[in-house]
């Protein structure tokens, strides 16, 4: 149980900075959201959707049920994002980091069934 707490926050914290600068439209962001040549609709969009399932993975901890759900779906979200960077040939660091977190999402998916 304490890993799927652990788990839980680090993609808890992962998944409201990225999705929060998003949605706040931060300088660093939007300059990733250029260069990866998407729209500000859809960038908001991931960030929402990348909130909205930080939300679910806490609603995980009452609900596994729920956590998967949203951990399915950040799993999703991540398969994006690193294809993305290799669309525009990120450094294999940015790519390996993305792998990173889609790894640990797949894990707490995982753990929770």
């Amino acid at each position: 149980m304490i890993v799927v707490w652990i788990l839980t926050v680090v993609l808890v914290l992962v998944f409201v900075a990225s999705g929060g600068m998003k949605v706040l439209g931060l300088p660093y962001s939007e300059r990733n959201r250029d260069r990866f040549g998407i729209s500000p609709s859809l960038w908001r969009a991931v960030g929402v959707l990348e909130l909205a399932g930080a939300v679910g993975l806490l609603a995980g901890i009452a609900v596994a049920v729920l956590g998967v759900a949203a951990g399915v779906g950040l799993a999703l979200l991540m398969v994006g994002a690193t294809a993305t960077r290799l669309r525009v040939h990120d450094p294999v660091v940015q790519v390996l980091g993305d792998l990173v977190v889609l790894a640990l999402v797949v894990l707490y998916v995982v753990v929770r069934l």
